[in-house]
């Protein structure tokens, strides 16, 4: 049976876990990496918890750009691959890896040349922007291997062969944690060296995840000549990736305002916002991983026109991530304390940081239910209702939230903000889900 055969026939239930399994050990992997990396340099003060959260901002934007190319031409790619048509496939592709390498590039040339004034806008206290900018600094020279390393995973997700991005994203991961125990303890280097840590194993990540293309164990070939320069095509790529650079970027915005608005109260403030968030998006991320299990499924289903088999999916998709989204967070309520002790030996970071991770965990099932809708939507041509809802849950509610609330009723205001945010979202999800299945995704096969 081949690739293609492989995503059209296998029943859904196998084909969705089989496909999950590898991305939420990746999420896992990932966000375990992001919590040592918070532990590790935890070790070095509060001021540089606080510059991780702080440069986390900057970070999200690099990984909305890399996102919308590597989801936009992933998509396309696996919609033409369910038709038949290699070839094109090839193209998005190339085109997607292209785009986000040179974008990356530019990233890190602005950012190097007004790096005061950005670590400034990103939340910066005066106690933390030291710290900030020496982080700050290998994150800029990583930055066209971030972009490339998201834009390669997510076509290989895309074709189906989560298990060659789930390599890559492991082996970096695990680079990234030994490069910081031996450079911030061994050597003695500080936050130089997590920031060291990270830059080499980005580079030796995206070369990891190049490997399949090279070897040529992929459905598509990968080559600078097949990249496209019509701007149609960067504008359709752009397009249906446009809610994850949304997504990603108005989280990046949301959590420059939140670092801004924290430190007015303190860098624990600061510290225990970041912690939080990271342990909450552990939990959130076993979700999002089986969601990106059923987005190729959806993709090649839809370009294939198995409408009966996408539906399948999606319902088999949902009740498996609240299932087990639920059981997860209802560990993390109840022992909240002490995982955020685990990360900061400061009991004013802590008191801070187990009420944020509580509000967020209580809200963070209806934020699974509505993050599935906006993958399924970006996977079937319906990108303006993802834009919609990745644009109010991330900003138009989110962003304004946070600035009444902290007004209103300041550290404990921005505390809560985020959760009202999720919960308010989930309504729009559910009135575009019912009518998108009930009046517009074709019932029938075609």
């Amino acid at each position: 049976m081949t690739q293609t055969e492989k995503m059209l026939n296998t029943p859904v239930n196998k084909l969705v876990t089989s496909l999950a399994i590898p991305a939420i050990i990746s999420m896992l992997v990932t966000n375990i990496y992001n919590l040592v990396d918070t532990a590790f340099i935890g070790t070095l003060g509060t001021s540089a918890s606080g510059a991780v959260g702080v440069v986390f901002g900057y970070m999200a934007i690099i990984q909305a750009v890399g996102f919308m190319f590597g989801q936009g031409s992933g998509i396309m790619m696996s919609r033409n691959l369910g038709d038949g048509n290699t070839k094109v496939g090839n193209m998005y592709a190339s085109t997607g890896v292209f785009a986000s390498t040179l974008v990356g590039i530019i990233f890190a040339v602005i950012t190097a040349i007004w790096m005061d004034p950005i670590i400034t806008f990103l939340g910066s206290t005066p106690t933390i922007a030291p710290y900030a900018k020496e982080y700050i600094k290998y994150i800029l020279i990583a930055a066209p291997a971030m972009t490339a390393s998201f834009a390669l995973n997510n076509i290989l997700r895309f074709e189906g062969r989560a298990k060659l991005g789930m390599i890559g994203l492991i082996s970096g991961a695990a680079l990234n944690i030994l490069g910081d125990a031996v450079f911030i303890f061994k050597f003695d280097m500080g936050i130089t060296g997590a920031g060291l840590s990270t830059c080499i194993s980005q580079y030796i990540g995206v070369l990891i995840l190049a490997v399949p293309f090279i070897r040529r164990k992929t459905i598509v070939t990968l080559n600078p000549k097949f990249a496209s320069l019509k701007f149609s095509v960067y504008r359709e790529v752009a397009g249906i990736g446009f809610p994850s650079l949304i997504r990603q970027g108005l989280t990046s915005i949301a959590t420059i305002i939140l670092n801004n608005l924290a430190g007015q109260y303190s860098d624990a403030a600061v510290a225990a916002m970041s912690i939080s968030t990271r342990i909450s998006f552990l939990a959130f991320g076993v979700a999002l991983g089986i969601g990106q299990g059923f987005q190729p499924v959806s993709s090649f289903s839809y370009g294939a026109k198995k409408f009966r088999r996408l539906r399948d999916s999606l319902a088999f998709t949902m009740v498996t991530a609240e299932t087990v989204l639920c059981c997860l967070l209802s560990v993390i309520f109840i022992f909240a304390p002490k995982l955020i002790w685990m990360f900061r030996h400061d009991m004013a970071v802590v008191e801070i940081g187990q009420s944020a991770l509580r509000y967020l965990v209580a809200s963070m099932a209806l934020l699974a239910a509505s993050s599935l809708c906006e993958m399924l939507f970006q996977t079937t041509g319906k990108s303006g209702y993802a834009s919609i809802l990745a644009a109010l849950r991330n900003g138009l509610i989110f962003i304004p939230a946070l600035i009444i609330f902290e007004s209103l009723w300041g550290l404990k205001g921005i505390i809560i903000a985020q959760p009202v945010a999720y919960v308010l979202t989930y309504i729009p999800s559910f009135i575009l889900l019912y009518r998108y299945l009930k009046y517009e995704l074709p019932k029938e096969d075609s």
